[in-house]
This record gives C-alpha cells, sequence and structure tokens, in this order.
C-alpha cells in the first residue's frame, strides 16, 4: 500500500500526465475549431496538433530539473529520453507516414486498372511536424514550470 501511494503522491509523474492530458484537450478543441464537429477518434489518434508525446517527456524533464537540478543524472536521463521521443515523433514517424501516404497512391493507381485487392489502406497521420513537435514541448516546459 506504500508503494501505491508513493505513487500516486508522485509530483513529477502527474505533472507530466497532465501536461499529455492538457495537449490532448488542445488537440480536441483545434480540430473542433477546424472542423465545426466533435471528433472523439483525435484523443487517441497519432499525430496532430500540439504533441502530446513531446508535452510528457519535456513537462517530465523540466520537472526532474526543477526537483533534482539541471546537473542532476536524473535530468540528463529525462532530457536525453525527451529528445529521442521527440526526434521519433517528428522524424521516424513523419518519414513512415509520408511512405504509407506514396504506397497508398500506388494501390489506388493499381485499383484504377481494375485490379482487385483486399488490403486495408495504410495510416498516414503516424508522426507529427517539427512545429507539432515545438508547440507540444513549449506546452510541456510551460506546465511543468507552473506545476513545479
Amino acid at each position: 500500500m506504500d508503494t501505491l501511494r508513493e505513487l500516486l503522491s508522485n509530483h513529477v509523474l502527474w505533472v507530466a500526465l497532465a501536461a499529455s492530458a492538457i495537449a490532448q484537450t488542445l488537440k480536441l478543441l483545434l480540430d473542433i475549431a477546424k472542423h465545426r464537429k466533435l471528433n472523439f477518434r483525435v484523443l487517441v489518434e497519432t499525430g496532430g496538433m500540439p504533441s502530446s508525446h513531446s508535452a510528457l517527456v519535456t513537462a517530465l524533464a523540466t520537472s526532474v530539473g526543477l526537483q533534482r537540478g539541471w546537473s542532476s543524472v536524473e535530468f540528463a536521463i529525462a532530457l536525453v529520453f525527451a529528445f529521442i521521443v521527440m526526434y521519433d515523433a517528428a522524424g521516424v514517424r513523419q518519414a513512415a507516414g509520408k511512405q504509407a501516404r506514396i504506397l497508398n497512391q500506388i494501390v489506388e493507381e493499381f485499383f484504377q486498372e481494375g485490379h482487385e485487392l483486399a488490403e486495408a489502406r495504410l495510416k498516414e497521420l503516424l508522426g507529427h511536424t517539427p512545429i507539432q513537435v515545438i508547440a507540444g514541448s513549449a506546452l510541456g516546459v510551460a506546465i511543468a514550470w507552473v506545476a513545479t
């Protein structure tokens, strides 16, 4: 029971999770403003503005830095982790999304010639643009500074 109590009182964890939840909420609100309808799928899909992954990891790193110190090993670990996650979100997953878009185009052209293929379309929105990552990162840092 002490372990659960410690987990529930972990301020750094709650700040990081709050940053992610706030980013997801903003993503939903921006989608409503853009499409004029409520689409809850936005909350569970990858991609979009702002990056909740970036918000989470930058809030985590910032909170760790504020609590443990900017020269602590814990901050260094959290910062490196944040860079890896953000690089993956904007780099690797964005590139995979572009490849999916091209493959879907190839499949569409293949169908236009009358060929039969019973495969589902690939998901194209896998990653984030650099602006989405930067916005998520700024949000995460701001939330951590306010909450810590």
